[in-house]
């Protein structure tokens, strides 16, 4: 099951409100939130921490969802 900000990111990608490669700002824009800066490195593939990898990063700054 999905936590609420993956969720809510995947929404946004659907309806057209989020690009597919996004930035942290614009999550937190889209979101109304002002964590995206520690959670799309903290979930990204490779992360340090071993947490669930959600994301990939691409250019520096720039992510987009994990192919499921």
């Amino acid at each position: 099951m999905e936590r609420e900000t993956i969720r809510r990111i995947r929404e946004a990608i659907r309806r057209g409100r989020l690009r597919t490669e996004f930035t942290a700002v614009e999550v937190n824009v889209v979101l109304k939130i002002h964590r995206a800066a520690t959670f799309l490195p903290k979930h990204r593939v490779g992360n340090p921490g071993g947490n669930t990898e959600l994301f990939v990063r691409g250019r520096p700054g720039v992510y987009r969802l994990k192919a499921r």
